[in-house]
This record gives C-alpha cells, sequence and structure tokens, in this order.
C-alpha cells in the first residue's frame, strides 16, 4: 500500500481541486446544474482516483486507476477551453 499524502501529484491535484472550487464560484449560476458540477467532479476525480490506487495491492490495480485520472484530467480540460470560450472565466 501506498500513503497518497506523500505523492507530489497528488497534493498537486489536490490543490487544483480547491482552485476550480474558487474557479466555478465566478461562472454564471445558470450553470449549476450543467457545467459546474461536471467541471467539479472531473477534478476531484483526480486525487480520489490516485488516492484509490495507492490502496490497491498491485501496480496493475494502481496503473489502472492513474489511467483513469489521466481520463479525467482530459475531461477537465476540455471543460475548462468550453468555460473559457463562453467566456465564464479568463486564461
Amino acid at each position: 500500500m501506498r500513503d497518497f499524502k506523500k505523492y507530489d501529484v497528488w497534493n498537486l491535484s489536490h490543490k487544483f481541486v480547491l482552485k476550480i472550487y474558487d474557479v466555478t464560484e465566478r461562472v454564471p449560476a445558470k450553470e449549476k446544474y450543467q457545467l459546474i458540477p461536471q467541471m467539479q467532479r472531473a477534478t476531484y476525480s483526480i486525487p480520489s482516483n490516485f488516492s484509490e490506487g495507492c490502496g490497491r495491492d498491485s501496480d496493475k490495480d494502481f496503473n489502472r486507476f492513474i489511467q483513469i485520472c489521466l481520463g479525467s484530467a482530459h475531461e477537465l480540460e476540455y471543460f475548462i477551453l468550453l468555460a473559457k470560450d463562453l467566456n465564464y472565466i479568463s486564461e
């Protein structure tokens, strides 16, 4: 078992979750049930799946959770681009 809190990638992703929550507070209320929760879920999926992967017994399982993290990161990247193109956030 690995201690997820000792990994820089987990600490950075946790800080990123906090930043996204801060940024999404400024997104228009009309996105309250659409874009905002999608962005937040994709964001916290990264450190939470990393944490879960650290609790697995094999490197194969751990690697599978890393792949899930990468998928969530790509999903979030699109949501950020969309929010920027909709002028909800700035670069």
